[in-house]
């Protein structure tokens, strides 16, 4: 039964997580680039929701209203920040990220202080009993949310005009200008759409973890999740984000009692190390073979 409520445990972890990887695969997928401030756009979302909620909004209301407002700030990042680089080197567009994140924190910090909050969560404090396996209505719900939007954005990059486009950008700009697609329209729906899924990650985290500044970094525990997975993979993210949430659980569970902790938060960046030594294109990524 322990062992049932760790995996459960872990599947709810790893949702977020596949959430989280999925902002990452977009922007890749969309644009070619890591976007690493993508840990920053999720904290601001969830302190967006926070002080809506308790400015007295609705959960129900602050969740679209953050979601709009995490869509604006993706679209004017792209704006401002990435279309000025657009044709330059990636390194230098992946730069801009990571300075773009340092950015965020900062002023996040400034904004909002570094203390802890605590965030009004509207479902019941009471857990969920399936036979002797004890959920909570916050793991319930992320659960859902993440598995819904995992499979609705899978069919926009299978089927839908607009994800076919975003995918063509990303292999090859030259050709896909060529072909009619409009590389500036693509880019800004590419950061709001990876934006907004940032927030609803922010909000599900702000939910089940202590919201603070902090919660930034909660993206670099699921970016082993990415590499995993494969960077071009939306089912690669999934699955990605939950093996690492229910490995990372299990050695909690297990291994931490056995060596005083600790390995818990170690686990995803062996399974990191472990990966990109066997398997460096990820589970189902694309490999790359360059002739010379």
């Amino acid at each position: 039964m322990y062992f049932l409520e760790l995996l459960i445990s872990g599947i709810a972890v790893g949702s977020l997580y596949a959430l989280i990887a999925m902002g990452f695969v977009l922007i890749y997928k969309g644009t070619g680039v890591i976007n690493f401030a993508q840990g920053e756009a999720i904290m601001v979302a969830a302190f967006i929701a926070y002080y809506l909620v308790g400015f007295g909004v609705p959960f129900w209301l602050a969740v679209p209203l953050t979601l709009v407002a995490s869509a604006l700030l993706g679209a004017l990042t792209e704006r401002l920040v990435i279309r000025p680089l657009l044709g330059e080197p990636v390194f230098s567009v992946v730069m801009i990220t990571i300075g773009l994140s340092i950015f965020l924190r900062s002023m996040a910090g400034i904004v909002f202080g570094h203390h802890n909050y605590v965030f009004p969560s509207p479902f019941p404090v009471e857990p969920l009993h399936f036979g002797g396996i004890v959920l909570s209505h916050n793991h319930l719900w992320s659960m859902i949310i993440s598995f819904t939007l995992m499979i609705l954005f899978f069919c926009f990059f299978k089927f839908a005009r607009l994800g076919l486009g975003m995918r063509a950008t990303a292999n090859d700009q030259d050709t896909a200008t060529l072909m009619g697609i409009n590389i500036k329209r693509v880019y800004a729906l590419t950061w709001g759409i990876s934006f907004v899924v940032a927030g609803l990650a922010g909000v599900g985290l702000a939910n089940v973890m202590v919201l603070n500044v902090g919660l930034a970094f909660v993206a670099i525990s699921a970016f082993p999740a990415v590499i995993l997975g494969g960077l071009e993979s939306i089912p690669g993210a999934i699955i990605g984000g939950l093996a690492i949430g229910i490995l990372e659980n299990m050695a909690g569970g297990y291994l931490d009692q056995m060596v005083g902790g600790g390995i818990k938060d170690v686990t995803p960046f062996a399974v990191l190390f472990l990966v990109l030594m066997i398997r460096p294109y990820g589970l189902f990524g694309t490999k790359e073979v360059e002739r010379v």
